[in-house]
């Protein structure tokens, strides 16, 4: 099937129906809401969500921190790699990443080449906020994880700005406003979404 077409009047409503013909994949930071705002975009746009992280999870029965402390970085951003292009390379829907994988060439060629990239463009105090209660970043388990967190941010955010679309996330937005957004500024692709009123 070349495209996904889903219609939310098939539950009874007056929804607007859209045309997903890319699979959209969700970049940007640990804590900008790639795996909560696709998810949302998903049911808005009624097509399936699929997450590389809990891919990887899942084919390896452990956490992304227990891969990164048994095997290390480098062979996770290897199977990283080799689950992103599985995924591009099955139906249309959003596809969440984690931080790093958009970092790698490869990754960001198959991107382009099957899918369109959009970037969740949160500033670094917004992700601190989101992250620094959380133990499940093993990027962060250093000393000073703040200051990790910035030596990241500013080495990673020249690369999300290759993205094909970036979205600003603002504090106390909402997951679902979130979600709207970047159906917004897909619609101003028509090769990868289009919606007629039902």
């Amino acid at each position: 099937m070349s495209e996904i077409e889903q219609t939310t009047a098939d539950l009874g409503t007056s929804s607007p129906r859209y045309v997903l013909k890319k699979t959209v994949v969700m970049v940007g930071m640990m804590g900008a809401g790639k795996t909560a705002v696709g998810r949302a975009l998903a049911q808005q746009l009624g097509v399936p969500f699929l997450d590389s992280d809990a891919e990887i999870e899942a084919a390896a029965n452990m956490s992304v921190p227990e891969i990164f402390a048994r095997d290390g970085e480098p062979f996770f951003r290897a199977k990283e790699t080799q689950v992103i292009s599985r995924l591009l390379e099955n139906e249309r829907g959003i596809l969440s990443t984690g931080g790093g994988a958009f970092l790698g060439e490869e990754n960001r060629t198959n991107i382009t080449r099957e899918g369109i990239s959009v970037w969740l463009n949160a500033d670094l105090e917004l992700l601190w906020s989101r992250v620094r209660h959380k133990d499940t970043r093993p990027l962060l388990q250093t000393s000073d994880p703040k200051a990790t967190l910035t030596r990241i941010y500013e080495a990673r955010v020249p690369v999300y700005a290759l993205a094909d679309v970036s979205v600003a996330s603002d504090p106390g937005i909402s997951i679902e406003a979130m979600a709207e957004r970047v159906i917004a500024a897909l619609l101003e692709r028509k090769d990868v979404l289009e919606k007629w009123d039902a």
